[in-house]
């Protein structure tokens, strides 16, 4: 691959320069825990039985771990977050990042949410996109008995109805306000009802421009050919393709699943396989710009770098507004800050919600800097790095 001059991702004084000496010593903390991973298993089993015994933990979790990766326990606490993020030309996705829904009330109640998103985002230039999850407004065992084609009852129809209302109230409201809204990809086996209503919603308001986006997990190995088949049927109907591009979030899971129900893993066996699907998707989107515009929601150095290599390649402007960069608040500063710099569109995922409604969001995060080979160790040496720069500055 060709180096882009312009873009380098070591730079930590760019990198950490929203994060006071104080913030920074703070995440040096918690990716020192998260580095050794018995001290991270200990810790977070000891997080989720304080919890669960409802212990006087929360501000101790506040002031440590959610601080770190979230940006409030509301909408409007988020806002300071926000707006330092901004002062780097960095925007914000606001995130809502309660989980666990399971009555009526209770995805009515995240729709709700989810559309108080769009208001502060009307009225806040920093916040370019919407984003839900399909399982914080629709039952898991719903979704998977629909993606196994079985029949559903009167009342598993009309629930799924109610689904297809919230989902079309969000991406009304994100065309009437002209705000792209983001899916959130799940397991494999929910997923096919959660395409054909993003695809249903894509083909009803995405006629003059990309204001619904999907998401591809590019460790799954029909990925990209179910991108193809998207642009076939956009070109077919007539409308724009919006992709949001990840490696995907469920890995072990999916295998385990795979295993306990005798079937081949839909996920690609190695690292390797899954780097050249991502690749080969941001290539994809490249190609394909006049229909698609896509976000590269991406950790991955080398992808980061490689598609600001292909927008120049094809005569794209660093700000083409048809192409974003993301990555999860707390995590990749050195990508995130560095490409905004350089005049990249990029944006950080920023979750709020209460922080014990935010803990299974917490964990993952925990046991994803654990277990993603050299993640942790890559933040935890950028920090230490810039906090001797500053030590010696």
């Amino acid at each position: 691959m060709d180096i882009n001059p312009s873009v380098r991702f070591d730079d930590t004084a760019v990198a950490f320069q929203y994060k006071s000496d104080q913030e920074l010593r703070k995440a040096n903390f918690i990716f020192t825990i998260v580095n050794h991973p018995w001290i991270s298993a200990l810790a977070t089993s000891a997080v989720k039985v304080g919890m669960a015994l409802h212990l006087p933990i929360k501000a101790m979790v506040r002031s440590t771990v959610f601080e770190h990766f979230c940006g409030g326990e509301t909408i409007d606490k988020a806002d300071k977050t926000s707006a330092n993020l901004a002062k780097f030309n960095v925007r914000t996705i606001l995130d809502y990042s309660v989980e666990g829904a399971k009555t009526e009330r209770g995805f009515d109640s995240t729709c709700e949410e989810i559309l108080k998103t769009f208001d502060k985002a009307k009225v806040t230039p920093h916040i370019p996109f919407c984003v839900f999850k399909m399982t914080g407004m629709a039952d898991h065992a719903l979704l998977e008995k629909i993606h196994a084609n079985q029949t559903l009852t009167a009342e598993e129809t009309a629930a799924f109805q109610r689904v297809r209302e919230r989902v079309d109230r969000i991406c009304k409201k994100a065309f009437d306000l002209n705000i792209p809204i983001l899916i959130d990809a799940e397991e494999t086996w929910i997923q096919k009802p959660i395409d054909a209503l993003v695809y249903e919603m894509m083909a009803k308001y995405n006629g003059k421009s990309a204001i619904v986006f999907n998401t591809y997990q590019m460790y799954c190995t029909d990925s990209l050919g179910k991108m193809r088949d998207s642009l076939h049927n956009a070109v077919m109907h007539n409308y724009f393709l919006g992709f949001k591009l990840v490696r995907g979030a469920y890995m072990e899971r999916e295998r385990e699943r795979a295993v306990q129900m005798g079937y081949a893993s839909p996920i690609y066996p190695d690292k390797e396989g899954t780097d050249k699907a991502f690749n080969d998707a941001l290539q994809f989107c490249a190609d394909n710009k006049q229909r698609v515009s896509f976000m590269c929601g991406s950790h991955n150095e080398y992808s980061n770098q490689y598609l600001t290599v292909l927008m120049e390649k094809h005569g794209m402007a660093p700000n083409d507004n048809r192409v974003w960069f993301a990555q999860l608040l707390g995590m990749s500063d050195n990508i995130s800050f560095n490409l905004a710099k350089a005049g990249y569109n990029v944006a950080k995922y920023v979750p709020y919600g209460p922080v014990e409604s935010v803990m299974p969001y917490l964990l993952r995060r925990a046991s994803e800097n654990t277990s993603v080979a050299g993640q942790s160790s890559r933040e935890l040496s950028m920090i230490r790095k810039e906090l001797s720069r500053r030590k010696k500055g």
